[in-house]
């Protein structure tokens, strides 16, 4: 897997190259162009993980920009309108995550997410403290944790 990534890398900087124009488009246009050149001489190959990898990773990308802006707005909303909203709280979740990537990258993604802030990581790294500024329903907000975002984060890394 680690190959077929460093070989589309390799065929973006070629088309970078190529081109003349560096730019993060360019560059975008160069690896996915590589990543269907090598898809297609791949096809065969029983290791496809990688090809299954990268759309699971953009798509889990997509989603949380998506979730960025929903959450700056409510934050936005709530700051310049007169009545505060906000219902401030705490929880412990119990993660799925298991190595320290997994845990890192959930815990960033937490804490990149406007209105939640991940607080701490117990020392037997199984949870993870979080303080919400919306805490409307508990069982709802750690319902959104397990079936979506760490669902999409593990499916991404995994």
């Amino acid at each position: 897997m680690m190959k077929n990534f460093l070989m589309n890398l390799l065929l973006a900087f070629l088309w970078l190259t190529l081109t003349g124009s560096l730019s993060y488009s360019n560059f975008i246009f160069g690896y996915v162009a590589g990543f269907l050149i090598l898809w297609i001489l791949n096809r065969n190959e029983t290791g496809k993980g990688y090809f299954l990898k990268v759309p699971k990773i953009i798509s889990f990308l997509f989603f949380f920009l998506k979730e960025m802006i929903v959450a700056n707005a409510q934050v936005a909303y709530d700051v310049i309108t007169p009545k505060y909203f906000f219902r401030p709280g705490i929880i412990k979740y119990k993660m799925h995550a298991k190595t320290d990537l997994e845990v890192n990258l959930l815990s960033a993604a937490i804490a990149l997410t406007p209105g939640t802030i991940a607080v701490d990581v117990s020392d037997d790294k199984q949870s993870i403290f979080i303080h919400v500024m919306y805490l409307k329903d508990k069982e709802s907000f750690v319902s959104y944790l397990e079936n979506v975002l760490e669902k999409k984060l593990l499916e991404a890394m995994r």
